[in-house]
C-alpha cells in the first residue's frame, strides 16, 4: 500500500507577504485618491491630478501583486529535495495499468488507467532571484500531468494514449507569462518544466521527489527495482 504522510500546514509565507504588501499599496492608493478628490473639489487641480495619478498607480501595483499571490496558491513550496508523490501500479491487461497517485505531503489520492510500458510525470517549476529568496520566497512547483508512454517509437505514434491533467487551469498563470515574456518579471530567475519516467509493472511502487534541478523518481520495492533495470538493457 502507498504510505501517507500526515498533512502539514502549507508554507504560505511568501503569498502572505505579497498579499500584505498589496493591501498596503491599495490603502495608500485609496488615501491618495481621497486627497486628490478633496483637492479637486477645492480647485487645486495640480495637487488633485498628481494625487489621483499616484493613487491609480498604487492601486494598479496592488492589483498586480494580489494576482501574483493568488496564482502562487496553485503552486507548492519547494525547499531542497522534497517528496511530491508516490505511485503504485497494478496490471489490468497487456500494456494497461491502473495507477494510484498519492500526493505528498497532502495525502490526496488519485487513480488513473494508463496505457503503455512506462509512466511519465510532469511538473512546472518557478525559481526566484536571490533578493526574493531573502524575503522568504523559495522555489515553487506544480504537478502538471501524468501519462503513459510506449517504449516503441512507432507504437508511441499510433497506440492508445492516456494523459491526465493534475492541476486545474488557473486562467492567468505566472509560469506561462514568465515563459512567454522572458525578462518581464524581475523577481523570477527561471521558469521551466521537468519530467521523469520509469517502467510500469504489476505491483511496482515509486517515490518521486523534486529538487531545484527537477523531478527524480526512485523505485520503492522489488517489482519497481526489477522493472527499472530493463531501462539499462
Amino acid at each position: 500500500m502507498l504510505r501517507s504522510q500526515p498533512p502539514s500546514v502549507p508554507s504560505v509565507i511568501s503569498q502572505m507577504n505579497l498579499q500584505a504588501i498589496s493591501l498596503i499599496l491599495l490603502l495608500v492608493g485609496v488615501v491618495l485618491a481621497a486627497i486628490g478628490l478633496r483637492s479637486l473639489f477645492r480647485a487645486r487641480f495640480w495637487t488633485a491630478g498628481t494625487s489621483l495619478t499616484l493613487g491609480a498607480l498604487f492601486a494598479a501595483a496592488a492589483s498586480m501583486l494580489f494576482l501574483v499571490a493568488a496564482n502562487l496558491y496553485t503552486y507548492a513550496r519547494l525547499t531542497y529535495e522534497a517528496p511530491v508523490a508516490e505511485l503504485l501500479f497494478q496490471a489490468r491487461g497487456p500494456q494497461r495499468f491502473e495507477a494510484t497517485l498519492l500526493r505528498l505531503p497532502e495525502g490526496e489520492r488519485q487513480m488513473f488507467m494508463m496505457n503503455g510500458d512506462e509512466w511519465q510525470l510532469d511538473a512546472r517549476v518557478l525559481k526566484w532571484q536571490g533578493w526574493a529568496n531573502l524575503l522568504g520566497f523559495n522555489a515553487q512547483y506544480r504537478l502538471e500531468r501524468i501519462g503513459g508512454r510506449y517504449r516503441d517509437i512507432e507504437q508511441e505514434r499510433t497506440g492508445v494514449r492516456s494523459v491526465y491533467a493534475l492541476s486545474a487551469n488557473p486562467g492567468w498563470d505566472l509560469w506561462s507569462w514568465a515563459i512567454d515574456h522572458p525578462g518581464s518579471l524581475p523577481f523570477v530567475d527561471a521558469a521551466y518544466g521537468s519530467a521523469t519516467y520509469l517502467p510500469m509493472a504489476d505491483g511496482a511502487r515509486y517515490r518521486v521527489t523534486l529538487s531545484q534541478t527537477g523531478l527524480l523518481a526512485r523505485p520503492m520495492n522489488a517489482a519497481a527495482e526489477s522493472a527499472s533495470q530493463s531501462l539499462l538493457k
